[in-house]
């Protein structure tokens, strides 16, 4: 699989029962500092983390684990539904690998789009997507969320 070039750190590999403790542990430093920004808690921080390692939705990198993916394949694209990178671990490319990782991953799978949302008080994402190929498709309010959706063909 694509996305694990380089030494053990570097790689991106299936999450297992014994990482749920880090995957909660991650998602919740990651996306606590937007609480009070949005007023309720992220949806990913309330995610059944257990569940999706166990449907295999969830992909790791680090050792200790510094971040995480949580994807879900349907007919024709593959939803990015949380990336989350340990705030010790920003601006050291690990977000980067892991979106690699995703684009590798939807290919892997025969497909050629890949789709996300997030808040629209999160605005450093709305920088960040852009510069990896994904483009604004909707805007929609579900509930107390306020979101951007995004999406990415691949070539």
């Amino acid at each position: 699989m694509t996305g694990n070039e380089g030494n053990d750190t570097e790689r991106v590999r299936p999450a297992t029962t014994d990482d749920v403790p880090a995957v909660r542990a991650v998602t919740d430093a990651a996306y606590h500092p937007y609480i009070a920004r949005i007023g309720v808690v992220p949806q990913p921080m309330e995610a059944d983390h257990g569940a999706d390692v166990s449907a295999g939705k969830v992909f790791v990198t680090g050792e200790p684990v510094v971040g995480l993916v949580v994807v879900e394949a349907f007919p024709g694209h593959l939803f990015l539904d949380s990336v989350a990178v340990h705030p010790d671990a920003h601006g050291t490319g690990v977000g980067r690998r892991l979106l690699r990782f995703v684009d590798a991953r939807a290919r892997e799978l025969g497909l050629d789009e890949i789709r996300l949302y997030t808040n629209a008080m999160m605005w450093e994402n709305q920088k960040i997507y852009p510069k990896y190929g994904y483009e604004v498709v909707a805007r929609r309010v579900d509930g107390p969320y306020d979101r951007i959706h995004y999406r990415k063909r691949l070539r």
